[in-house]
């Protein structure tokens, strides 16, 4: 069972706690932290934009990462919502399992 930790920013603490609600409450992520105070800069439509963020760390299971992928853009404010996974190359097993168990579609 792979895991996988996925990034993604919002505008504001509001559409990430409903984003993160979201997720959790679907089964397509199994915790998700909202690190706020994020400062962002980024080229945008030919201009530098300057923005402050929340990051969501977004803890998910291999087999729910493409509809995870897909869910993000139906619930999220921006245009082109920044959404990149990587796999955990390691963890503490028991924790490695809870989020297999709090991810299973028949949970």
């Amino acid at each position: 069972m792979t895991v996988r930790l996925v990034f993604c920013t919002c505008p504001d603490a509001a559409s990430a706690e409903r984003i993160a609600d979201a997720l959790v409450e679907e089964r397509l992520a199994a915790c998700v932290n909202l690190l706020p105070g994020v400062a962002a800069i980024y080229r945008w439509q030919g201009r530098v934009e300057r923005a402050s963020e929340v990051l969501l760390l977004i803890k998910t299971s291999g087999a729910r990462l493409e509809k995870l992928i897909r869910r993000i853009p139906e619930l999220h404010p921006y245009e082109l919502p920044e959404v990149l996974a990587v796999e955990a190359g390691a963890g503490l097993p028991a924790y490695l399992d809870w989020v297999a168990s709090q991810t299973a579609e028949d949970a």
